[in-house]
């Protein structure tokens, strides 16, 4: 999924088909063992490795929550609602794992973060349930409000709002996207929640760990409910179930934005077609370019990533040393802003900006790499440049970094260096075309090459593709695709499935 911006690409998301341990799902699990040393506990979630859960992540309401975990699958606690809950006294700021857990013990623990290489999922207890306009947080009797909505009168508003509609037993988070919003969408909304955790009741009952008792909606439908607002225009699927579970969703949350969701059914990849591959080949690479001629090189290593910053042939002009710097590093505190969301880059940042000697430029380079990242939803922190110029930053990571192979091996030399005459190879195309459409008969054939050799095809009057049409009698469509291989291709099927020759 791509998220764009005045046609410039800000995020990319991908859904795997196994979406276990993701961040929000809900399990029961058992702990393995209680490492008083780490004051935390190893919990098995099925995982193959287990799960990390610290004190501090129990949560202030941990006893409550075992007492109605506990209950629950003792067949006690028979329905969801806490209205006649008992809740227990909350656990010390400061105590110690081993008075709470012991080995074997089964518990309610929901993912904070996902596994990322050889770790395995980090946990809490503090369980939460997340809508479009709150936050439910079940075992608590606090309202909390975003702390970006700063009018103080509709603050009070959405307090009194939540507390008439807020059932006995449940706290909530009043999220940003609740403001000037009616009560009859936060009442839905919450409703909405709440169903949802009568839902993880009923898999909770009679479960044997490890089990998954509530999982996140899908990763499209959570970026709905986290970014959906009045200026998204446009939102292009290829797929129909996906669509058609998306209006669902969408004319729940929001349903004067369903007309916007259209379903796209260009012949052309989706991607291609909105300029996306393009894009993650130039900003997924280690060398990142940056307008002005300069460019990122970005290095990821097990615990951080470092960036130098480098002003490329950009030097070659007038400005003077200083003048320089700063343009080109206030450049690249832009890119690099983006660069970190679209990658989901967490961790230590370290950043090599070009020297400056001004303390007024360095102190406007940090307020512009402030800036810039008040979008970004992940926490973050940021250091002024040091006096060797770099920028630290510290951003938080609740899954893995998106990482995406952009340098091209060559499909046909293997590593040799060494591959076939470039002619022999439009031979070999020409050669399965006339086998496709002679031998097999298929009634439409396209073929899909590298934008070079689209060139090559579709060269001049005559060109090789109008050859085709004359001793063919059918026209061949030639699509380019800037994700192919130079020598890569494929050819589809009147359906636009790919023909296996």
């Amino acid at each position: 999924m791509a998220l764009m911006r005045d046609k410039t690409l800000i995020e990319l998301h991908e859904e795997k088909v196994e979406t276990d341990f993701a961040v929000g799902d809900i399990y029961l699990g058992k702990v393995r063992k209680v490492v008083g040393s780490l004051n935390a506990a190893f919990v098995n979630v099925g995982y193959e490795k287990d799960a990390f859960l610290h004190y501090l992540d129990l949560g202030p309401q941990f006893n409550s929550l075992d007492k109605f975990t506990q209950d629950t699958l003792r067949g006690k606690q028979n329905v969801a609602d806490l209205l006649y809950f008992k809740s227990e006294p909350d656990i010390e700021k400061d105590g110690k794992i081993s008075d709470i857990l012991s080995s074997s013990r089964e518990i309610l623990v929901q993912v904070a973060k996902e596994p990322i290489s050889s770790k395995g999922p980090r946990l809490s207890s503090e369980i939460t349930v997340a809508g479009r306009f709150l936050v439910l947080v079940p075992f608590s009797n606090k309202i909390s409000i975003s702390q970006q909505i700063k009018d103080l009168e509709e603050k009070k508003r959405l307090k009194e709002i939540v507390k008439s509609v807020l059932p006995k037993n449940f706290g909530v988070i009043i999220r940003t996207v609740a403001e000037n919003k009616k009560l009859a969408e936060i009442d839905s909304d919450l409703k909405d929640l709440l169903q949802r955790w009568r839902k993880m009741h009923g898999n909770l009952r009679n479960s044997k760990s490890p089990k998954r008792v509530l999982g996140e909606i899908n990763r499209a439908s959570s970026l709905l409910r986290d970014t959906l607002n009045a200026n998204y225009s446009k939102i292009h699927v290829n797929d129909p179930v996906l669509l058609a579970e998306m209006k669902d969703y969408v004319q729940l949350i929001a349903p004067e934005k369903v007309a916007i969701l259209k379903e796209y059914k260009g012949k052309v990849d989706i991607f291609e077609q909105f300029g996306v591959n393009k894009e993650i080949k130039i900003l997924f690479g280690k060398k990142v370019p940056l307008p002005s001629g300069g460019y990122l090189i970005i290095e990821h290593t097990e615990a951080m990533h470092v960036v130098d910053v480098n002003s490329g042939n950009r030097s070659a002009k007038n400005d003077t040393q200083e003048d320089n710097a700063i343009t080109v590093n206030l450049e690249a505190a832009e890119e690099l802003a983006r660069v970190l969301r679209l990658r989901d880059m967490g961790g230590i940042i370290c950043v090599d900006f070009i020297d400056m000697h001004k303390r007024d430029n360095n102190k406007m380079l940090h307020a512009k790499m402030k800036e810039l990242l008040k979008q970004d939803k992940a926490k973050h922190s940021i250091l002024p440049p040091s006096k060797f110029g770099v920028v630290e930053i510290t951003r938080q990571r609740v899954r893995p970094v998106t990482n995406i192979e952009t340098s091209e091996g060559c499909p046909t030399c293997g590593g040799t260096g060494k591959i076939q005459a470039s002619i022999m190879f439009a031979d070999e195309i020409e050669n399965t075309l006339d086998y496709l459409l002679t031998s097999k008969k298929e009634p439409k054939v396209t073929l899909v090459v590298h934008p070079y050799l689209e060139s090559y095809f579709k060269k001049g009057i005559m060109s090789i593709q109008r050859k085709w049409f004359f001793k063919y009698k059918k026209w061949i469509t030639v699509q380019a695709n800037n994700s192919n291989h130079i020598l890569e291709h494929k050819f589809l099927d009147k359906n636009g499935d790919e023909i296996v020759v």
